[in-house]
């Protein structure tokens, strides 16, 4: 090396979060209006009452977050509004409206487009979101789609990633890694097909997994019932790049640690075949997997004997403090430290496509 030339650093040494981390480390905010920006699921604005204004977005690329090969364009559409509104039902809001940018290359045809579309706009007809515009334009290949949402929520209702307290429960909605476990699956069938065009696929075993994975749904019956049911969570986040990543966001932002038990993670008995036939363990799917946009969240512990009790809500374990550290407990009763191996799509991945 010359003297004095710097050494340029690979994104992928970084990862996703480390980028965001060291480009926004130097942001100040300079509104009044801004409650929260970087570093939760939306960013959160107040202006003239007590009703908060919630906004995120995600992007999905074409070759990287979904291969049109095996995802109907429909389910596309679809999807890429409900990761969205996930996001704001996990600030514990209501998504009002969306505003959609499309690029496209020439490949794709009106109809084409048609289906993207028709799909979202049925998810903002079964979630109750206004679709109030958006952009298109051309790209040179694939297709990219970017989602922007704007929410809103009482002041007093809204539940961010740092609120953790010791001994709080640590919950989680529905169950964990299937959306992984019909990734493979698709997956799989696209290899034997490229093999042998002649090949007919036999799905019909693993139905719920693949909608898991090609239509996912967001938690707006999970919100409502903590709600009719009395229960603030004291902090939320939703699952998308896998339980293990999602549970140290909360635990770093809350500075706290936690323990959660192998033997109450809620894993789907589909999920459970489709880890056999691939010999990967079961557990790896739900802390690693990512995409199930369940909630993962934390309630007081005097709130026990309620949350207890709602359908379609595990407590998997307990938050410590952050000298404990963060650790699994599994059936054996071996404590293992948790380690986000989820998704990072700025990481160096031996994996295809997210």
């Amino acid at each position: 090396m010359k003297k004095n030339e710097q050494k340029l650093t690979h994104i992928s040494e970084l990862g996703e979060f480390g980028l965001i981390d060291h480009l926004t480390k130097h942001i100040t905010i300079q509104n009044l209006s801004t409650i929260k920006g970087v570093g939760d699921d939306a960013a959160v604005f107040q202006y003239e009452n007590d009703r908060l204004s919630l906004i995120s977005c995600d992007m999905l690329i074409e070759g990287v977050h979904f291969n049109p090969t095996y995802t109907p364009l429909k389910h596309l559409g679809y999807k890429a509004a409900i990761v969205n509104f996930s996001d704001i039902y996990a600030m514990n809001g209501t998504p009002h409206q969306i505003v959609v940018g499309l690029a496209i290359s020439a490949k794709y045809t009106l109809e084409a487009i048609e289906e993207l579309y028709s799909g979202i706009i049925l998810a903002c007809k079964q979630y109750g979101v206004d679709f109030v515009g958006g952009d298109t334009t051309s790209t040179p290949s694939g297709m990219q789609i970017s989602v922007t949402i704007v929410g809103s929520a009482n002041k007093e209702d809204v539940v961010y990633r740092n609120g953790a307290k010791e001994n709080d429960l640590i919950c989680v909605s529905g169950n964990l890694g299937a959306a992984y476990a019909g990734l493979l699956i698709l997956q799989r069938e696209e290899q034997t097909f490229l093999a042998n065009p002649q090949h007919q696929p036999d799905i019909q075993a693993f139905e719920y997994v693949l909608e898991r994975q090609l239509k996912p749904e967001a938690g707006k019956k999970i919100i409502e019932t903590l709600k009719e049911k009395g229960v603030k969570p004291t902090s939320m986040i939703d699952i998308s790049d896998g339980l293990a990543s999602e549970l140290l966001h909360i635990c770093k932002q809350s500075a706290k640690g936690c323990k959660i038990f192998e033997d109450k993670i809620p894993i789907d008995l589909q999920t459970y075949d489709v880890a056999e036939e691939f010999s990967i363990v079961p557990l790896t799917f739900a802390l690693n997997g990512g995409e199930d946009y369940e909630l993962l969240f934390t309630v007081d512990i005097e709130q026990y004997e309620v949350v207890k009790n709602i359908p379609g809500i595990t407590i998997i374990g307990h938050i410590t403090s952050e000298d404990i550290g963060k650790y699994i407990i599994s059936e054996q009763g071996q404590a293992i430290e948790i380690k986000a191996q989820g998704w990072d799509a700025l990481k160096k991945r031996n994996d295809t496509i997210r």
